[in-house]
């Protein structure tokens, strides 16, 4: 291709959920933003996130958020990514007031906290039982306004630009087939993770995990791919598509866990993997796919389902919920690729080692998605145009690309965890 036939930007963005967004809002406005997105605007998980975002209420609460953090995470976290993540929340909770995101209050005002799984004190922050979508719709509406970002619907990445290490910008495909080329200074991955690829998950189906396959191709370092959290509670379900999650914070006001005979069989507040392997255990020695939850709440999805919950148990099982491994960055998004980097649950800087503490993810893409646009707002090198060949015609029909990535994806979480890859992902989509 000639140059000429490129679409050129400052920075494209992939993704348009929390940390998408979050890195546009928080990129200079002298830099023109391309956000390009696989579906519609509002198909991205950080629309579905329930519980809340997390945030240090206090300094005296710094040692106890920091070892809940650290516990949850089977201490495999990366301390100072967490120390990062904790010390920035009030910062970037106020950025959010700021911006008009609602949050609830108590009968004074003041912040209503709440507490979930694994947590010791109430530092969760929450509008009503749809958090992520009060923050995702709020930076929407900004992004929307501002002249220097554009947004691209139905358009999904299938290739790294890059030579000799450094990315030029990325190829995509869009929904009638056509494919083409954007060239830009930095590329900001924020495609989340890889439930699409799961039979029962939390997720978007069409979120696949594009970031990781390509990376896998391209050489760019990965991180713990088989950390994969499973999520103890969804609505049980026998129909196909997203699983209704029933979130933390139920618990954590008091629904317990019941099973098949009606008896409670673990702590319900314990980190999500303890009482995931619970369920699993309680679900083999019954014989049944499902266990039940008491809950006040979550009436009209439990009654599309056919549950009366004003009468009955509600049936949960697990799925898969979130990726704390990804693509290998530092604290400030950058991956192993020059001026390519990584942001949200498509990054993995630590944070969650090997599980993550409820809430923190809305918390973590905000965090070091604009600690990722500062870095970027500061680089003032004038970046040479040095273009590999591309070749559109040379790239695979969507079926056959999807597969082929997909692979290469369950592939490196096998060669990781085979146990993990034959309890979970032996039943993937």
């Amino acid at each position: 291709m000639d140059i000429k036939d490129f679409i050129k930007t400052d920075v494209v963005i992939v993704g348009s959920g929390v940390a998408g967004l979050f890195a546009a809002l928080c990129l200079p406005r002298d830099k023109d933003i391309l956000v390009i997105t696989k579906e519609d605007l509002k198909e991205c998980d950080s629309y579905l996130a329930q519980g809340g975002v997390c945030v240090l209420k206090d300094i005296n609460d710094f040692n106890c958020y920091f070892e809940d953090t650290m516990k949850a995470g089977h201490y495999e976290n990366n301390p100072e990514s967490v120390r990062v993540m904790i010390e920035s929340s009030t910062d970037v909770i106020s950025t959010l007031v700021d911006l008009g995101v609602k949050f609830d209050t108590d009968g004074d005002g003041d912040f209503d906290y709440t507490r979930e799984g694994a947590h010791r004190r109430n530092r969760i922050l929450h509008h009503k039982d749809e958090t992520g979508k009060e923050i995702t719709a709020t930076l929407l509406r900004i992004a929307k306004k501002r002249e220097n970002i554009t947004f691209v619907t139905q358009t999904t990445m299938i290739d790294f630009i890059e030579k000799d290490n450094i990315c030029q910008g990325i190829v995509c495909e869009d929904e009638y087939g056509e494919m083409g080329a954007i060239i830009a200074k930095d590329v900001i991955l924020a495609t989340g993770g890889i439930g699409g690829l799961f039979l029962n998950s939390t997720n978007y189906p069409h979120i696949t995990g594009d970031s990781f396959a390509l990376a896998l191709k391209h050489g760019v370092e990965l991180q713990d791919m088989n950390y994969i959290q499973i999520h103890p509670t969804t609505l049980y379900s026998k129909k196909k598509g997203r699983r209704f999650l029933i979130s933390e914070s139920v618990r954590g006001e008091g629904a317990v866990l019941l099973n098949e005979k009606g008896e409670r069989f673990t702590d319900e507040l314990q980190p999500r993997d303890v009482v995931t392997n619970a369920i699993v255990d309680e679900m083999a020695k019954f014989g049944t796919d499902h266990v039940y939850l008491t809950l006040p709440n979550i009436y009209e999805a439990c009654m599309d389902e056919g549950y009366d919950i004003t009468k009955d148990k509600v049936p949960v099982t697990p799925a898969q919920h979130y990726m704390m491994g990804g693509v290998k960055t530092d604290i400030n998004g950058k991956t192993s690729m020059e001026h390519l980097y990584a942001v949200g649950e498509t990054a993995c800087n630590g944070v969650h080692g090997k599980n993550r503490l409820a809430s923190n993810s809305l918390l973590e893409s905000l965090v070091f998605s604009k600690r990722a646009a500062m870095l970027i707002a500061k680089d003032a090198e004038d970046k040479p145009i040095d273009l590999p060949e591309i070749d559109l015609k040379s790239y695979p029909p969507k079926a056959v690309r999807e597969k082929e990535f997909k692979k290469l994806i369950m592939d490196e979480i096998r060669g990781k965890d085979e146990e993990f890859y034959d309890k979970w992902c032996n039943n993937e989509n």
